[in-house]
């Protein structure tokens, strides 16, 4: 058989080379052509092309800014694991009365006719329930707290993390600066670090440990808001402004910085519901401190005082006196006898400094003054007339509310706050010593003693001071009469002490 292969013909393939080549061409150029429209769009709407490393190294520096941020978060677990056994929550009983049969709202006719004419109205006792934080400070059971968890308690119980519970004696509280100290019968007891307030600094972060509403052992924390804060009524206390969160039931509790040390006592918040609203107010460990040695060593808080009475340094009133800027505490009444007018203090000066501390508004001089031993020489930098001065000034004492009574768990033994007269209360009285009585609990309370009567003497003995008293109705025994001065009549009234 024969076979035949058919050719191409030369002409058709030279065509056919030409067309692939005129191909290839056109596809080149096509894509040279998008490729330099899609650079030209990329470059017009900012996109930026770069080589992409593995998926996982662009994953991995993603969430690097938050990580960095969680890392800079303050662990407050070591302090917590350390330092929360030697935070106790606190229990107290207090004996008010209530009058049987009749009410106090001031519409019952009855009880009014008997407290115009200071008839005694039959009563009964009634006990309260509160409660609140503290803080051991040394293993043989010393425990610093708020004086308003624990005044008027006849009953005081100290709770800790292990469970058990141990009746405490308040050993002493200050009214003024709101500090208890107290006192378990225990040993090696866990112990908080102390530390100092003075080094704090606005922002720095803190932590609070307390009983809020009864919750045991409850860690909450923020950051220091203010130093230095002055609040309404409480002249002697420069508080630590902080945004952590305390409710009540806190109160007494510590207030830790980051080491682990305590440099505050979580005493009252700003509420306009009676809750939490970021407003904290913290009594500086310093002045605590100051308050728990007066307390353990003389019995009793002193402090110094001027005389005088002062009010802030506004704008006007700066260009008026021909200050620069306004600061400093203005006199505006300088008291008769007081050591103030015996350094020849008056009206009108300006209190720049006391001591080379500056004084840059009303507020921060109570403090500086309250801190200054009695009988001590300071300096004082005034504005007068335009121009600079000094006087030197023997600082005097300030008489203040002060628990006489140490009141421990089995009831309070006097039930009793006083202070001395001054001078011009013994003057218009006509006596020479006398303690007038500021608030009356239990044992005084049943006995018949009532807020602003003067307690004159113990068995014949006349009273000058509280130690006196206290002295005195120690020795006294299980019964002794007081005698009481109450208006313009004097009387002898039989007491029983707790």
């Amino acid at each position: 058989m024969e076979i035949s292969i058919a050719s191409t013909p030369p002409g058709n393939s030279a065509r056919k080379d030409t067309l692939v080549r005129n191909l290839a061409v056109l596809s080149v150029t096509l894509l040279i052509v998008l490729g330099l429209a899609l650079a030209a769009y990329g470059w017009l709407h900012g996109f930026r092309f770069q080589p992409a490393g593995p998926e996982t190294n662009v994953t991995a520096q993603q969430p690097a800014p938050m990580q960095a941020a969680i890392s800079g978060l303050p662990d407050f677990t070591p302090i917590i694991q350390e330092y929360g056994p030697a935070v106790v929550n606190i229990q107290v009983i207090t004996q008010g009365r209530r009058h049987i049969g009749l009410g106090e709202s001031g519409d019952d006719p009855m009880f009014q006719f008997f407290r115009r004419f200071g008839v005694p109205l039959p009563s009964q006792p009634t006990p309260r329930q509160g409660a609140g934080s503290g803080f051991i400070i040394s293993p043989d059971g010393i425990i610093l707290t708020n004086a308003h968890v624990v005044d008027g308690a006849s009953e005081v119980t100290v709770k800790l993390t292990d469970r058990r519970e141990l009746k405490a004696r308040v050993v002493g509280l200050d009214k003024p600066t709101d500090v208890a100290v107290l006192r378990v019968d225990a040993r090696d007891l866990p112990v908080a670090r102390l530390g100092a307030s003075e080094p704090l600094r606005v922002g720095e972060w803190v932590l609070a440990i307390g009983a809020p509403f009864g919750f045991e052992n409850s860690a909450t924390a923020g950051i220091v808001s203010a130093k230095a804060r002055a609040l309404p009524d409480e002249a002697y206390v420069p508080f630590i402004q902080t945004d952590v969160a305390v409710n009540p039931g806190n109160s007494g509790g510590p207030l830790f910085n980051l080491r682990g040390e305590v440099v505050g006592i979580n005493s009252q918040i700003y509420s306009q519901t009676g809750g939490y609203q970021g407003l904290s107010f913290a009594i500086p460990i310093d002045v605590a401190l100051k308050v728990k040695d007066q307390i353990l060593h003389d019995g009793k808080v002193t402090r110094g005082r001027l005389g005088v009475g002062i009010q802030d340094v506004n704008q006007a009133l700066a260009q008026s006196f021909g200050l620069k800027k306004p600061a400093g505490a203005l006199v505006s009444m300088v008291e008769n006898g007081s050591p103030a007018e015996r350094a020849g203090m008056k009206a009108g000066d300006v209190i720049l400094a006391l001591n080379g501390t500056a004084i840059q508004s009303a507020q921060e001089l109570p403090p500086v003054v309250a801190a200054l031993q009695p009988g001590a020489k300071a300096v004082l930098e005034i504005w007068r007339n335009g121009s600079m001065h000094k006087l030197t000034v023997q600082v005097g004492e300030l008489t203040q509310e002060l628990a006489v009574d140490d009141a421990p768990a089995e009831g309070g033994r006097l039930g009793l706050a006083a202070r001395p007269l001054n001078a011009d209360e013994r003057q218009q009285l006509g006596v020479a010593g006398g303690l007038l009585v500021l608030e009356a609990t239990g044992p005084a309370l049943r006995a018949g003693i009532r807020e602003g009567d003067v307690i004159l003497a113990l068995n014949g003995n006349p009273l000058r001071s509280v130690e006196e008293l206290r002295n005195l109705a120690d020795k006294a025994g299980k019964r002794f009469a007081l005698l009481i001065q109450r208006g313009e009549a004097k009387l002898f009234v039989p007491m029983t002490p707790g």
